[in-house]
């Protein structure tokens, strides 16, 4: 197997993605342990590569800003400087595809599909195109990344995520929203919104499973999320008679990940955050409604899906146009419950 000593990775993509090909960094960092691997990310996804043992340098693309044409520019410019001798690609977006290739990095591997199935002329300006040996939608994303680098390198095995290293200064941050909470022998997160509104169970819901857990368990109840979750937040809080603290937009996605790893139980719809939690360790229930596990399932031998495995679903249908909501309609307070209890053995309140 040939080698390469500078290797550009990108992944243009959302945050919970990044952190799944962190699986197929580590296992280019096997093929190449040698090389100095980059990584080039949006700003949303920088904070899960920033500080990661396995990523000696991260750029950082905000393609989104107001000087567009001079933020192309200057990213050329970047990517020349660097003399990467190989890229891999983790995103099929023609504005990266375009730049490596404008950059003159030699040799650019990338995937034939990667979300889906559709022909994408982007595959064009690869040197070295990977046939996908699997059916996209139900295999997990993580393997499809993997199998990019499976595919070049002829190498075997797995990896699992890695997320950026949590330093004091974040396990402070979380110790310290920590302090706010009433004493309890269990600390129980929550994130109720999704990036999109399908995504979301019911805060009716969230809120009556809380007020059973409170009942029968020892435990501190909290909401985690960014900043425009606090207002969604506001309903489950409000209609628990158990009081359930707001840490929406108190934490930075690093505090996030410490405050996840020092929690018991992670109760999340999904979203990035069920992939950062997945790194920790933390026992973990997701709820799935219009998106599959089939793909998405978070890395975690402590991880358990929710979901119904509706005809209909994965869909890509807007809000209005399914106003049943049934695959996550039919998921039950009671069906949370049991997968709880099969990531948790907890000990009872004594009367």
């Amino acid at each position: 197997m040939k080698k390469y000593s500078n290797i550009l990775c990108y992944s243009l993509i959302n945050l919970g993605d990044v952190v799944l090909t962190t699986a197929a960094i580590a296992l280019l960092r096997q093929a190449y342990p040698e090389a100095k691997i980059t990584m080039l990310v949006k700003p949303q996804g920088a904070p899960a590569v920033i500080n990661n043992p396995l990523i000696d340098e991260v750029i950082v693309y905000d393609y989104k800003s107001k000087s567009r044409f001079q933020g192309v520019w200057n990213m050329l410019k970047t990517l020349r400087t660097r003399r990467f001798d190989i890229s891999f690609a983790f995103d099929l977006k023609l504005r990266s595809a375009v730049l490596t290739w404008l950059a003159g990095i030699p040799v650019r591997v990338g995937p034939e599909f990667l979300f889906d199935t559709k022909p994408r002329k982007v595959i064009h300006l690869f040197t070295h195109v990977i046939s996908i040996p699997h059916i996209i939608q139900k295999t997990l994303r993580v393997e499809t990344f993997q199998a990019i680098v499976r595919g070049f390198t002829g190498m075997e095995g797995s990896a699992k995520p890695v997320f950026a290293d949590i330093m004091p200064e974040n396990i402070q941050k979380a110790q310290d929203l920590f302090g706010g909470l009433p004493a309890a022998k269990y600390k129980v997160a929550l994130c109720v919104k999704g990036t999109f509104a399908l995504k979301n169970w019911s805060p009716q819901r969230f809120a009556r499973l809380v007020d059973i857990l409170a009942q029968k368990y020892d435990a501190a109840f909290y909401i985690i999320g960014a900043p425009g979750d606090k207002d969604y937040a506001g309903p489950v809080i409000e209609l628990a008679r158990t009081p359930i603290a707001n840490f929406c937009g108190k934490t930075s996605v690093v505090d996030l990940a410490a405050v996840l790893k020092y929690s018991d139980l992670f109760i999340t719809v999904d979203t990035g955050a069920a992939h950062i939690a997945a790194t920790t360790g933390v026992p973990m229930v997701t709820i799935f409604g219009c998106t599959s596990p089939l793909d998405a399932h978070p890395i975690s031998d402590k991880s358990v899906v929710a979901w119904t495995n509706e005809p209909c679903c994965p869909c890509g249908v807007r809000e209005n146009e399914c106003p049943e909501h049934r695959c996550m309609d039919k998921i039950q307070v009671e069906d949370v419950l049991s997968l709880i209890d099969k990531v948790v053995s907890w000990e009872s309140k004594k009367y």
